[in-house]
């Protein structure tokens, strides 16, 4: 497969798009995926996240943040919402927000958390919950761009329903390189045979790579699950300096 390069980036910083809500489809009970199209999208390198910002008819604006999902090389630029019950924002993008409907969007944003396939492998992926957003776009630019780069996803959520994009995670673990685990940590199917806990020392020795490997770690998820995961892997020797993470708080 030919390698697709990665839309050309423009110099000037981030600003405020236009963007028209072209399709959704449903990833769990409370999550949904909004695919945009955005007039001027200048690109964006996986990791990164856009603000949405909402202005009701009474000029009342609301303003959240949210991990681009889409790999670069997708027409659209995707973003899943996680519904929180009380708040202001994701109950619309969740369950009401239509093709056709228009919202703003500033970004792309975020310099840190980001990799492409220029930045070599291996590649280890650890997620809890809706922080599989930003390091999925990464696996997905990973298999998009044609790229070898060896790759590790470990996921974590409550139960297999919560799990984002079920269906593309199996197909994407059939890929040459690609190793997926999922890790459930309240219910589990009959005779499951992945993880049956949260993430831990263990399990990242088991299902990531060696310190001696030296690869790319990226973490995503909530405090908690960065806050041990990160220090997890350091007592198993990788240097602080391979691990990124990103802190999810409440998106409301």
């Amino acid at each position: 497969m030919a390698r697709a390069a990665l839309p050309r980036r423009l110099t000037v910083g981030p600003q405020w798009y236009p963007a028209t809500v072209s399709g959704t489809r449903r990833e769990t009970p409370r999550a949904r995926t909004l695919s945009l199209e955005i007039d001027g999208w200048p690109g964006h390198e996986p990791g990164q996240h856009v603000s949405v910002r909402l202005t009701a008819e009474d000029g009342y604006q609301a303003r959240r943040s949210y991990s681009i999902a889409s790999a670069p090389e997708q027409r659209h630029v995707e973003l899943t919402v996680e519904r929180m019950f009380d708040g202001e924002v994701s109950p619309y993008l969740v369950d009401e927000a239509q093709p056709g409907d228009q919202f703003e969007v500033l970004g792309p944003l975020g310099g840190y958390f980001r990799w492409t396939v220029a930045d070599g492998g291996p590649l280890l992926l650890v997620a809890g919950g809706s922080g599989l957003v930003p390091v999925m776009a990464m696996l997905r630019h990973r298999v998009a761009a044609g790229a070898e780069t060896p790759v590790r996803l470990i996921v974590s959520a409550r139960t297999l329903a919560d799990v984002l994009y079920g269906d593309e995670l199996v197909e994407l673990s059939s890929h040459p390189g690609v190793e997926i685990t999922r890790a459930l940590t309240r219910e589990r199917p009959a005779g499951w045979s992945e993880l049956d806990r949260r993430i831990d020392a263990a399990a990242l020795e088991q299902f990531g790579w060696s310190p001696a490997e030296r690869p790319k770690i990226f973490v995503c998820g909530s405090s908690g699950l960065v806050e041990s995961v990160g220090n997890a892997l350091v007592a198993l020797g990788h240097p602080p300096s391979s691990v990124r993470t990103e802190r999810f708080g409440r998106s409301t």
